[in-house]
């Protein structure tokens, strides 16, 4: 298995399908949950081993997610407010490595994980048909159709419980 990509490449096409789009927005409500499910009665030990050489560990998972996340809430309104915006990409580690020195109960973060996937998934429900097309252009990344971004968003969220899921399940069968 690749524990860099356990669930494979983002595979998307503008032909989407109604259900595909309800699977997507569906796997970004249940990802909260998802990662609490996963996580419960585990250890700091397990919740601070990372799931490959170098990577992040799950408490960073989960401060990723939000960062990122919440950096969605705002790409749509960028690209529902303004003509195809330019967004300025982050640095990703340097985010998480500033969320390490806050030290946040795992609690907070997850609480707060949940309230961005539901005012996320609410924001998407909300879009027109037109809405789906709009778009944003991320430095570096290229053009994304909203549509683009809940399939990104979705696939982001699976990809990495697949990360967290890694280390649990090890952890359990040792």
């Amino acid at each position: 298995m690749n524990k860099k990509y356990p669930i494979g490449q983002l595979s998307y096409s503008e032909d989407y399908t109604d259900d595909e789009l309800d699977n997507w927005l569906n796997d970004i409500a249940l990802l909260p949950d998802r990662i609490r499910d996963e996580i419960q009665g585990c250890s700091d030990d397990i919740l601070l081993t990372p799931y490959r050489d170098g990577s992040w560990n799950t408490r960073q998972l989960i401060s990723h997610l939000i960062d990122s996340h919440s950096n969605a809430i705002n790409r749509i309104k960028f690209a529902l407010t303004e003509d195809s915006p330019s967004i300025k990409p982050y640095d990703q580690d340097a985010w998480v490595e500033i969320e390490d020195q806050f030290g946040l109960p795992l609690e907070m973060n997850l609480d707060l994980l949940e309230n961005i996937h539901e005012k996320l998934v609410r924001m998407y429900y909300s879009l027109s048909e037109a809405d789906w097309k709009r778009t944003y252009t991320k430095e570096g990344s290229g053009t994304y159709t909203l549509s683009h971004s809940a399939a990104l968003y979705a696939w982001h969220s699976n990809h990495h419980l697949a990360h967290i899921r890694l280390v649990t399940r090890e952890k359990a069968n040792n």
